[in-house]
């Protein structure tokens, strides 16, 4: 009886290790059926789609194109569709390899395409297509897709990297053109009025000065830095978000942009890859939120100020466009940034110093003249002996307003210097300090007040002259 049931127990374990093994057989045998694959699975070209939609973790996106060739949302026909953003995301379906085959797939859900990240269907023609994103490999980290031919593919170029893309990466935004060369900027808002560029025109001592505020008839210079600053503003601006892809004329009062606080044209001018120059005109016009714009100026008005950064809301309409941008923080204040005294020179003198051949002091009641030899950087300074004028240059480069102001001056005057220029334009520069408070000294420019700049600048340039013309004064 004992022996009977031994055997019955040994016959057991035999039964049961029979059908481990066939499982462990049929398992080689089913991966003997994934192979290296390198073949291209999907020929779509482009030309030929006539309707593309797919369903991602986050949104349910469809488009069709029409006969005129031009693609729609079929949500809504107002959105403006990029043509662009539709080619990137079939591109990977015009050669569509794959790095490995899994052929008779018995079970999707392994792979993560029974419930797959993203489906994809295409249209071509009469045919269509439905594409199943499932799992990355967790060998290689590559994208298993099913194309509905009963296998399992690995691929390298993951689709998912196109279709993870929501309504808004599908906007066919405005552009805006290569502003290589501005000649006028106008601008209507916080102050009104015109910035041309002009070469030689003669109308300030520095040679690097091509933009000018038009004042009547003057023209006044602009630091060229700051106002190619603007324009790259302008040239980089981000379009990549809206508030509405489509405002009707009764709605732009939502967003301020029927009476905007600032509106600007570019006129420009570039290169296109023909050779050939093309010109235009770009209109931008912007706004703070409304209620957050009387909001900000009641608490401007009642000098509150918790000190903590504000938030800003703020919109863009780009020529006559019927899109509302949703425009950056840095973007708004870089456009708001327009005024005079934002695009002119913060330096009080900002010349080449190589230029200057001489210098007429006044300090303390006292006079001194400094003269020079030779040219540019080879010029040598004397003051009763040979001197060297880095510090001063150094100095005088860096007296830089705090604000600008057109205030006269009324207090003691601190320091006057005349600076003779190898310049046919401007052969002399009058520049004087005044002083004015225990933390400021007011700036004069060819006897016009321009700005009120720190005191520890005036008394770097004091020092720097008396180093010259009274020797070391710790001596």
């Amino acid at each position: 009886m004992k022996r009977a049931k031994r055997l019955y127990i040994l016959l057991g374990v035999l039964a049961v290790l029979s059908v481990a093994a066939i499982a462990v057989i049929q398992r080689e045998e089913h991966k003997e059926k994934i192979k290296d694959s390198g073949e291209t699975i999907l020929q779509i070209p482009y030309e030929g789609v006539t309707a593309l939609s797919w369903e991602n973790e986050s949104e349910s996106l469809s488009f069709h194109k029409g006969e005129d060739g031009v693609w729609t949302y079929d949500e809504d026909e107002k959105f403006p569709v990029s043509e662009e953003k539709i080619k990137e995301l079939l591109e990977p379906f015009e050669e569509f390899a794959a790095a490995f085959v899994i052929e008779e797939v018995e079970d999707y859900s392994q792979y993560g395409l029974d419930d797959p990240v993203c489906t994809i269907h295409v249209e071509n023609g009469e045919q269509e297509l439905e594409i199943k994103l499932g799992n990355f490999s967790n060998m290689d980290s590559q994208r298993y897709v099913s194309i509905g031919d009963g296998k399992a593919y690995l691929v390298k170029d993951d689709p998912l990297n196109y279709f993870d893309a929501v309504l808004k990466d599908m906007l066919k935004q405005d552009e805006i053109p290569e502003l290589e060369t501005v000649s006028s900027l106008r601008f209507t808002g916080p102050e009104t009025y015109e910035a041309v560029r002009i070469e030689d025109s003669g109308a300030s001592y520095s040679s690097e000065d091509v933009y000018f505020k038009k004042d009547e008839e003057n023209l006044l210079p602009l630091d060229p830095v700051q106002v190619d600053e603007y324009i790259r503003t302008l040239q980089n601006l981000d379009l990549s978000d809206y508030a509405s892809y489509y405002v009707s004329e009764e709605e732009w009062s939502t967003y301020g942009l029927d009476a905007p606080e600032l509106s600007l044209e570019a006129d420009y001018t570039f290169e296109n890859e023909d050779k050939e120059n093309v010109s235009g005109t770009l209109t931008v016009s912007v706004s703070r939120d409304p209620k957050e714009k009387e909001k900000a100026e009641k608490k401007e008005n009642s000098e509150e100020n918790s000190g903590e950064e504000e938030e800003i809301t703020a919109y863009a309409r780009v020529n006559n466009s019927q899109i509302a941008y949703k425009l950056t923080a840095e973007d708004y204040k870089g456009l708001m940034a327009m005024k005079y005294d934002d695009l002119r020179h913060k330096e009080v003198f900002w010349g080449d110093t190589e230029e200057i051949t001489g210098i007429d002091i006044s300090l303390e009641g006292a006079d001194y003249s400094l003269t020079s030899k030779g040219k540019k950087d080879d010029r040598t300074w004397t003051y009763q002996e040979e001197i060297e004028t880095d510090e001063l240059f150094s100095a005088l480069k860096g007296l830089k307003a705090d604000c600008f102001t057109e205030e006269e001056p009324g207090q003691k005057e601190e320091i006057r210097l005349t600076l003779h220029l190898d310049n046919e334009v401007s052969p002399q520069v009058t520049i004087v300090l005044y002083r004015y408070d225990g933390s400021s000294c007011l700036a004069e420019a060819d006897g016009k007040t321009v700005s009120l700049i720190p005191r520890s600048q005036a008394v770097d340039l004091i020092e720097a002259v008396n180093t010259i013309v009274l020797g070391n004064t710790e001596d």
